[in-house]
């Protein structure tokens, strides 16, 4: 039996009922629904000859050819439906709610599926369901710091203390910087990105605090959502500030194992601003293994690249939070603390 939902519908029932994305394997890569699977009606090359079908000749021609492709596969529909719901719930979508996922889930109820959903506007609904999300105000707290200040782990220790948080550098597989690829792999597409943002968004309490590292809009190839990133300026700032010897020696661990032809390609992206000189040095240490002067020499750069970026916030406040320790656990202590004496005077400063 078919039945229509919304896409704030399916949302609810998301843990409990499989998702099935219908569209071509190059719609699904390019950005889909988290936790969806991809058992697609059409290959990339039978939907560009359909569509060029509907465009030359007629919407009738289309789907002809459309069933011509179809039809051998659908006992495999069946089989790979079944190997998701064996109770025979599920849930089907394509990038309209159109004929591919009707088509699809009518195919599936007529062959012993008790309950199937549609969701209604399919993914372009989700789509900007997901992106008018990214308006909601909430109670965000920014975690700013110089490079190095182990500002993730540090969001993660709150996590593990019932603190709610968005790893945004986690979402995009990227450190953010120059040396940010260093062992990441492949970042995803940026809609993927904000599809993935907005299924960690959807699940928090807007009324708590929200912990989240400071970003600039682009964390390698991928761009924070314009409404998120603007609701991140407009919060408060908590900015770590730790010795540049101490941030080295973290970074030090931190990439210890990176291989060294990446960590001599990264130093050479930020040649210009780095300076000649300091270039030079910093590979000749590289060479010698001396990672701490290494990071040294780059800690130049990224600091005063990062303070700029912090003067320029014409409205937003920073509050700055002295550390000599990089320690996770104490200084998630710390800086809760920290963070609610700031909201208290803020409350009092607004209610005077």
């Amino acid at each position: 039996m078919l039945h229509e939902i919304s896409i704030s519908e399916y949302i609810k029932l998301a843990e409990s009922v499989p998702l099935v994305d219908v569209r071509s394997p190059g719609e699904y890569e390019k950005g889909h629904i988290p936790g969806a699977f991809s058992i697609p009606l059409f290959s990339n090359d039978e939907r560009a000859a359909v569509g060029t079908v509907y465009v030359h000749q007629s919407k009738e021609k289309a789907i002809e050819l459309g069933y011509k492709y179809v039809t051998p596969k659908l006992e495999w529909f069946i089989s790979e439906s079944r190997k998701l719901a064996p109770d025979g719930v599920i849930a089907v979508h394509c990038w309209r709610g159109g004929m591919r996922s009707r088509s699809f889930a009518q195919h599936l109820s007529e062959n012993g599926f008790s309950k199937v959903y549609v969701i209604t506007g399919g993914y372009k609904t989700f789509r900007n369901h997901a992106m008018e999300s990214f308006k909601t105000e909430a109670n965000i707290c920014i975690l700013g710091g110089y490079t190095g200040s182990g500002k993730t782990h540090i969001l993660y220790t709150l996590k593990e203390q019932g603190e709610q948080i968005i790893d945004l550098e986690g979402l995009a597989n990227h450190k953010g910087s120059a040396f940010g690829r260093l062992g990441d792999g492949k970042q995803p597409t940026i809609e993927q990105f904000e599809n993935d943002l907005f299924w960690k968004w959807k699940d928090l309490d807007y009324n708590k605090t929200i912990w989240i590292e400071d970003e600039s809009h682009r964390i390698g190839l991928v761009n924070i959502p314009m409404n998120f990133f603007e609701n991140m300026r407009s919060q408060p700032v908590i900015f770590l500030d730790i010795s540049r010897a101490e941030r080295a020696r973290f970074l030090v661990k931190d990439y210890s194992e990176a291989d060294k032809a990446m960590l001599r390609d990264s130093i050479l992206r930020i040649e210009k601003r780095l300076g000649g000189l300091n270039t030079r040095y910093a590979l000749e240490h590289l060479e010698k293994n001396e990672l701490f002067e290494v990071a040294m020499i780059c800690l130049i750069y990224y600091d005063k690249y990062y303070l700029r970026g912090l003067k320029n916030r014409e409205h937003q406040d920073i509050y700055t939070f002295e550390s000599e320790t990089i320690s996770p656990e104490i200084i998630t202590k710390q800086i809760k603390a920290f963070y609610e004496s700031v909201r208290y005077e803020k409350y009092k400063a607004h209610t005077v």
